[in-house]
């Protein structure tokens, strides 16, 4: 008997839906979740203690981070030593605090040193006063009270009840201009006060010259140019009130020695002009009970009508609720990029959050038009990119901008543009070191601009031109008075007699120095790939085989006799000790293994590491090394040993970088004020959670390979750039079930610890099955 037609096109369907199930998930086009990602986010997560971090409203990469600042901290005490508060304040804010002076416009996150803080803005209610924390005879000064029970924020949003003077404070931003509301109560005497005296890291020196004008009665317009870690840094503003003034004025706090003919004028009242060093200037209104205020406040970096271009671009309005609500959408797009799901809702607090911090800096630093000041403080146009500022590369190349290779390769290629368009500025011919608003600051070590384009090259990221990528890093690695390279150069180690922290210097130099190298090999440049692959072995050159540590080595060839490796200062390594720093060998592991005595003994000795309690008088003369983040004498708190704990992986010990893993995810980070155990580091601290959480990690930036570690979710989607998505799942996951049996990426399980980029770029199916055995 024939089948009947409906009969063949049931079995035509049914074959048709085998075949559709069998077939690879890996170009399957997922929609993204539609769901509201900024209500996991805690922005107060890390703003206690080590973590600075600031809770205020910002737009993603954004140029304006409008938040509060808790205190007045100077660097310097009245008998001119440092002081050691002010390291408390890089980012303006410390939890612990219950007072307010206002709200800047700029502020860093997770720094170890700091600057910005730039044009502090308060409202205030009653007899107009000027002081931030305390006038000169002793009163109170303009500061306010309040209560974290009436303080929220949230991506884009911070709102706080500031109780001296009655007033609902409500801040959100765009990428350039921030957005302030303020509710105030009946008076005759309501002030709008602008601090532009305030910085953080402030010193009697840091404001060169300040300039305000008073354009009508509701704009006002200037420029700050500062000297602080940026030695040249102008900020251009414009600010403009949703109500005119009544009446203004300012004071100076420096003395005048010239003013020209400037002097037949009273400057200080109602005078549209005003010029000087120290300057705070105030508004007066009245207002009704329950009126509010509002206040854009547009920055720029090159001049007052790029910042007024900039506010009509973004907010030409007055509607305060429609920016705020842009700006979450903005947010809730940068978080639905990696969708998870957790084994606890405060593991997911704590991703999602760690997942905002990395998306704070690098920051925009152009205007609408695209025009920018240069590191030569002329003015240029970017062409072919976006510009981005706040490059602090010792700590980001590690896993902050291998992370954007993954999740937002656009933007990298944008911020490797911008630091093409440096080196290009610069007069040494040097990509950045650690850069900021148009700035060289030269902070930390190393030359790791050389890591974030290897990278990407290795990552096929990127359009930039890599012959110009090539003589950019060995412009920069040539620069022989540069922090101890031309003796690199020639005794092939940074001699300690010569330069300080000479081991951590050879160890950085020979990793950079090895991404050189890759980068040569992309350009087919075997001369220079072959020049700087020999520079990459001098690592070497540093080892003392007789006691087992990297040691530092003087210029006549002999190791220092004074070395102690478990100290932290003055041992010839940075921010670290040579148990930590000294097995830092990204480019070649297995070589570094088998020079300190093979598996397993390097096993034993990372066991070590993680298990002998350092006592306090080997890192008291830190301030970025501190209990909080210290593991026995493993050191999470600071970056030099983010690698650490994959290193098991190439001793045949996987299982222990699993527990290692799981146990720093857990106890090194957390959803609470104090979940950052030690600064967050422009990102980095943070995207060594998001890596790890997924269950990889970037061990050696500028390969295309990352080290296996233990997944703590259950299962997440990474939506790429390029339309594909990542799946990654887990079986028999649990907060016990800490290591791997096995792991299947794309069908086929892995034979080694390393996950190819390649075998995720486009997208794919990553499973791991755990296990407590």
């Amino acid at each position: 008997m024939k089948p009947s037609i409906k009969t063949i096109l049931l079995l035509a369907l049914s074959i048709l839906g085998i075949s559709c199930q069998k077939k690879s998930t890996r170009n399957i086009v997922k929609k993204k979740s539609t769901n509201t990602f900024t209500k996991y986010v805690n922005p107060f997560i890390g703003t206690s203690k080590m973590g600075h971090v600031f809770p205020g409203a910002t737009a993603p990469f954004g140029m304006v981070q409008l938040s509060p600042q808790t205190n007045f901290a100077p660097m310097f005490q009245k008998d001119g030593s440092y002081n050691k508060e002010t390291y408390e304040y890089c980012a303006g804010y410390q939890y612990k605090d219950s007072t307010i002076i206002g709200f800047a416009h700029t502020n860093f996150s997770g720094t170890g040193h700091a600057d910005l803080g730039d044009f502090l803005v308060m409202p205030t209610t009653g007899k107009l006063n000027l002081h931030p924390v305390s006038s000169e005879d002793g009163q109170k000064g303009f500061y306010s009270t309040f209560s974290h029970a009436n303080e929220s924020a949230s991506p884009g949003y911070y709102k706080v009840d500031l109780n001296t003077y009655n007033i609902k404070a409500e801040l959100t931003a765009s990428e350039r201009v921030g957005f302030h509301q303020y509710t105030f109560p009946k008076s005759e005497n309501s002030h709008i006060i602008l601090d532009m005296v305030y910085n953080v890291y402030h010193h009697k020196n840091k404001n060169v010259w300040t300039f305000i004008r008073v354009e009508n009665d509701s704009l006002v317009t200037g420029y700050r140019q500062t000297k602080g870690w940026a030695r040249t840094k102008k900020v251009f503003f414009a600010m403009q009130f949703s109500k005119p003034f009544q009446s203004y004025g300012h004071k100076k706090y420096d003395r005048e020695t010239y003013d020209g003919f400037y002097r037949r004028f009273k400057q200080n009242e109602n005078f549209p002009e005003m010029a000087g060093k120290d300057i705070r200037a105030y508004f007066n209104f009245d207002t009704e009970e329950g009126e509010k205020i509002k206040v854009k406040f547009a920055l720029s970096s090159v001049s007052t009508n790029g910042a007024l271009k900039n506010l009509e671009a973004e907010i030409p309005h007055w509607n305060f609720e429609q920016t705020k609500s842009e700006t979450e959408n903005k947010w809730n797009n940068e978080l639905r990029k990696i969708d998870i799901e957790t084994i606890s809702e405060k593991d997911k607090t704590t991703f999602y959050t760690a997942l905002y911090h990395t998306s704070l800096s690098p920051i925009l630093y152009e205007d609408v038009d695209g025009q920018y000041r240069g590191l030569d403080q002329n003015i240029h146009t970017s062409n072919g990119f976006t510009n981005y500022t706040i490059f602090s590369l010792w700590d980001t190349y590690r896993a902050l901008h291998p992370l954007y290779n993954l999740t937002q390769p656009k933007r990298n290629n944008d911020m490797i543009k911008s630091m093409l368009a440096h080196q290009e500025q610069s007069v040494h011919k040097m990509l950045p070191i650690w850069s900021h608003y148009a700035n060289e600051n030269w902070c930390m070590i190393g030359y790791h601009a050389t890591s974030v384009i290897a990278d990407a090259l290795a990552k096929n990221v990127g359009d930039f031109d890599v012959n110009r990528a090539l003589n950019a890093a060995t412009n920069t690695a040539t620069v022989r008075y540069f922090d101890g390279i031309g003796d690199y150069i020639d005794y092939h180690y940074v001699p300690d007699d010569k330069s300080h922290s000479s081991v951590s210097k050879t160890l950085e130099y020979a990793y950079n120095d090895w991404c050189i190298a890759q980068i040569a090999k992309k350009a087919n440049n075997q001369s220079i790939e072959k020049e700087y692959l020999e520079r990459a072995s001098y690592y070497k050159n540093v080892y003392d085989p007789s006691i087992g540590f990297m040691r530092p080595r003087l210029s006549n060839g002999k190791f220092r006799e004074k070395f102690d490796p478990m100290d932290t200062h003055g041992q010839g390594f940075i921010e670290g000790n040579a148990w930590n720093y000294g097995l830092y060998v990204p480019q070649n592991i297995d070589t570094m293994i088998a020079m300190m005595g093979g598996k397993e003994k390097f096993s034993k000795q990372l066991d070590q590491l993680f298990t002998t309690e350092i006592e306090d008088k080997y890192i008291a003369q830190h301030e970025d090394i501190t209990r909080d983040g210290i593991i026995g004498n493993y050191v999470h708190g600071n970056e030099p040993g983010h690698h650490i704990p994959y290193l098991y992986n190439w001793t045949g010990h996987p299982e222990k970088t699993q527990e290692r893993v799981r146990m720093i995810l857990k106890s090194m980070y957390a959803d609470t004020v104090e979940g950052l155990c030690g600064n967050d580091d422009a990102g980095q601290m943070s995207a060594w959670y998001i890596f790890s959480s997924l269950g990889f990690y970037p061990v050696t930036p500028g390969s295309s390979d990352y080290a296996i570690g233990s997944p703590n979710i259950l299962k997440a989607t990474l939506y790429l750039e390029n339309g594909k998505t990542l799946d990654i799942r887990t079986s028999n996951q649990s907060e016990e079930n800490t290591l791997v049996k096995s792991v299947t990426v794309n069908g086929k399980k892995l034979d080694n610890w390393l996950l190819p980029h390649n075998a995720i770029a486009n997208g794919g199916e990553i499973l791991f099955e755990m296990t407590h055995k």
